[in-house]
């Protein structure tokens, strides 16, 4: 005699790579939206919070955060200029720094020799 529970007959589907990373990408580029709109609104937590979620589907799909997503890999916050980050051009680098402190240096040599 076996036990059973009510309602629960079956085990769960399994989901193919495919369609999980495409549920992935969905689910995360909902949450970036959420993340800077947060962030304008001045709603820190819940924008890091948007990020941390992000962040795990990602892992949990195998997909990358969108590449037009940046955000501060230290406190978490989407970066937003003019509001938390600021973002100069020097010499041949793309500064950028967050409102936590961190800063990243990016080189952008194609374009200055365009």
């Amino acid at each position: 005699m076996g036990l059973s529970v009510v309602g629960v007959d079956r085990m769960a589907k399994h989901i193919a790579r495919k369609d999980l990373r495409k549920l992935g990408d969905e689910r995360v580029g909902i949450l970036v939206q959420l993340s800077r709109e947060a962030v304008k609104e001045g709603y820190n937590d819940r924008a890091r919070r948007y990020v941390e979620l992000a962040r795990a589907i990602c892992g949990k799909a195998q997909t990358e955060m969108p590449r037009d997503f940046r955000y501060c890999r230290k406190c978490l916050l989407p970066l937003v200029p003019g509001i938390n980050c600021k973002v100069r051009l020097t010499g041949s680098k793309i500064v950028s720094e967050c409102g936590c402190g961190t800063v990243w240096r990016m080189p952008y040599l194609k374009e200055q020799r365009k």
